[in-house]
C-alpha cells in the first residue's frame, strides 16, 4: 500500500491544505520519501493538479485534513481511499492508519478557488 500525506514546510506535520501543500510524504512498505508538490503554485485548478500528481504516483491511500470535491472526484475515480488526519505529526497518522484507527473522509468542501 502506498500512502500520501500533505506536509507543512517543516516536512513533519500534516498540512491542513491538500492542493497547495508544499510537500507530500509518500510511504510504502516502511520506505518514506518527501517530494515537492508541483501544484502548490498553480494559478488555478490546484486541487485537480495535486490529485492527478498523486494518482500518477500510484498511491492507494491519502491521509489529509480536508479535501475539495473536485480532487475527491479524481481520487474516487482512481479508487484511492481518503482518510481524515487525526494527528499533527504525519508519522502518527501513518501509525494510526496501519492500526486501522483513522476514519474515512466523507465531507468534501467546494474548494477555495485561489483563497488559502
Amino acid at each position: 500500500m502506498k500512502i500520501a500525506i500533505p506536509l507543512d514546510e517543516n516536512k513533519q506535520d500534516v498540512c491542513i491544505v491538500l492542493a497547495r501543500t508544499p510537500y507530500f510524504l509518500f510511504s510504502e512498505d516502511g520506505n518514506n520519501s518527501i517530494v515537492e508538490n508541483p501544484a502548490a503554485q498553480a494559478h488555478s485548478g490546484a486541487g485537480i493538479k495535486a490529485a492527478q500528481f498523486l494518482v500518477d504516483n500510484d498511491i492507494n491511500t491519502l491521509i489529509t485534513v480536508r479535501c475539495g470535491q473536485n480532487a475527491a472526484d479524481v481520487f474516487k475515480a482512481a479508487n484511492i481511499k481518503i482518510y481524515k488526519s487525526a494527528n499533527k505529526a504525519a508519522a502518527d497518522d501513518l501509525t494510526a492508519c496501519e492500526e486501522g484507527k483513522l476514519s474515512e473522509l466523507t465531507d468534501f468542501h467546494g474548494g477555495f478557488h485561489g483563497v488559502q
